[in-house]
């Protein structure tokens, strides 16, 4: 009989899904490149940018550290702090454009 940790030793991920990844790597990395190429300004700059980056990097850790075929304690364990994080930097930024706004609004124009 043979243990959980045996097969998951045993395991072999075929080099057609890393090979569909880098694909898709190329892809999202051309896009990202396409964003500044077509110079995107502002807001949709910014957030295409981000958008990119988030699935290469999930793409990355789920893929080629192996994170989507770990227990969902493991994934728990290293996803959540740094959504977090990404909420409260989030928070931040609400509450510094409110700051701001109030700012201007009782001191007259901003600096």
């Amino acid at each position: 009989m043979t243990t959980q940790s045996e097969q998951h030793e045993n395991e072999i991920h075929p080099i057609g899904i890393y090979l569909k990844i880098w694909g898709l790597l190329f892809i999202l990395s051309a896009l990202s490149y396409m964003v500044d190429y077509l110079s995107f300004q502002g807001y949709i700059r910014w957030s295409l940018i981000l958008i990119f980056m988030i699935l290469k990097a999930g793409l990355i850790v789920s893929v080629f550290m192996h994170m989507q075929w770990e227990r969902l304690a493991l994934k728990a364990a290293i996803l959540v702090p740094p959504l977090a994080i990404f909420v409260l930097v989030a928070l931040m930024v609400i509450e510094a454009d409110y700051i701001f706004d109030s700012r201007v609004t009782y001191f007259g124009a901003g600096s």
